[in-house]
C-alpha cells in the first residue's frame, strides 16, 4: 500500500468540474489548497507530515502552469519517499465544455474570446501529457455535482483501514470505451435478451435477464474464469500500491449483457472481501435523457 503524505493533485479542463472535485475532497476531510504556485509545493510539503491527506487544485489558471512543469513536479513529488502523490485528472467531451461555458457565459481563460471552443481545444491539447499521467480519470460529461460528488467520495474516500476500491462499469460498444478503464471484458459473444420481445425493454438488473444471459452454455465458463482472475489480481495491484481499479463489461448497447455481467461480477468481488461501486453508463444517460422506451442492446 501506499505510505507517506497523501496528496492528490486535481487538474484537467476549465469547466469539467475541478470545483466540484475539489469542494467534495474538502467534505472528505482533505487540507485543500487551489491554484498554489506550483515553485511553493515543494515547500509546503517539506517537513513533519500533515495531519490530513492534502488535495491541490491545479489548472491553466496557476501562475507559473505548464504541461512541462506538471509533469516535473509529479515526478519531483514520486521520487520523496514521504509523500505519495496521485493525479485525478477530470475530463469531458469538448462539446460539452463548450455548452456549460454557454450556459454560464464565462470566458474561457486561455482565449477570453466570447466564443470558447477555441479555448476548449487549445487547452485540451496542451493537457494532453497530463491526462496520460493520471491515475485517476473520471469522465464528467455526463455527470451531475452531486454524481460527482459521489465519484470522488468513491475514490478518495478514506476510511481506518483504506484498501482497493474496485469499480464495476458497464457500457456500450457502439458510444465508445470508457475512459480510466484499467481491464476490460466484452460480452457481445453471449445470447442476446434484444431479440426476445418480452426481454426488450429490461436491463441486466432484471431476473428475467439475468437468468436469459446466464442461460448461455458459454456464460458459466466465462464468468468463473474472469471472477477467479481478477481475484487473482487484485491483491497484486494491493502490493503495487494502487488505491483502485475499474473493471469494464461492454456490449453492442449498454442495456442488457453488460449489465448483467457487471452486476454479476461486482456482488462476486464484494462477496470476497472487496470494496466495490457499480457504473452502468448507459442507464444512467438515458435516466438523464428524454423519457420514452429503453434502446435495445442490438447485435
Amino acid at each position: 500500500m501506499q505510505s507517506g503524505q497523501r496528496v492528490v493533485l486535481v487538474t484537467g479542463p476549465s469547466g469539467a468540474g475541478r470545483s466540484t472535485a475539489i469542494h467534495a475532497l474538502e467534505d472528505l476531510g482533505y487540507e485543500v489548497i487551489d491554484n498554489l504556485p506550483f515553485s511553493l509545493i515543494p515547500r509546503l510539503l517539506d517537513g513533519p507530515p500533515l495531519a490530513r491527506p492534502v488535495a491541490l487544485g491545479i489548472d491553466v489558471r496557476n501562475r507559473d502552469f505548464s504541461a512541462t512543469a506538471l509533469i516535473e513536479l509529479i515526478d519531483r513529488l514520486t521520487r520523496l519517499p514521504e509523500v505519495a502523490p496521485e493525479v485525478l485528472y477530470l475530463d469531458c467531451r469538448p462539446e460539452e465544455l463548450i455548452r456549460r461555458f454557454g450556459e454560464t457565459r464565462r470566458r474561457h481563460p486561455l482565449t477570453g474570446a466570447d466564443t470558447p471552443a477555441e479555448g476548449v481545444a487549445s487547452e485540451i491539447d496542451l493537457l494532453v501529457p497530463i491526462r496520460a499521467r493520471a491515475e485517476v480519470l473520471i469522465d464528467t460529461s455526463d455527470l451531475s455535482p452531486h454524481d460527482l460528488k459521489a465519484e470522488v467520495g468513491r475514490w478518495f474516500g478514506e476510511g481506518p483501514d483504506p484498501r482497493l476500491a474496485v469499480s464495476v462499469h458497464s457500457f456500450s460498444y457502439k458510444r465508445g470505451v470508457p475512459r480510466g478503464v484499467d481491464m476490460m471484458f466484452d460480452c457481445r459473444f453471449l445470447k442476446n435478451p434484444h431479440w426476445e420481445p418480452e426481454l426488450r425493454a429490461l436491463d441486466g438488473r432484471a431476473p428475467a435477464v439475468e437468468e436469459y444471459v446466464a442461460s448461455d452454455p458459454r456464460f458459466d465458463e466465462f464468468f468463473a474464469r474472469t471472477r477467479d482472475l481478477l481475484l487473482m489480481l487484485l491483491p497484486a495491484h494491493v502490493e503495487e500500491g494502487k488505491s483502485h481499479l475499474a473493471i469494464g463489461f461492454g456490449c453492442t448497447g449498454g442495456q442488457h449483457r453488460s449489465v448483467a455481467v457487471a452486476e454479476k461480477m461486482a456482488n462476486a468481488l464484494a462477496e470476497a472481501g472487496w470494496q466495490v461501486s457499480k457504473r452502468h453508463r448507459e442507464l444512467e444517460r438515458r435516466a438523464g435523457g428524454a423519457s420514452g422506451t429503453l434502446q435495445g442492446d442490438r447485435a
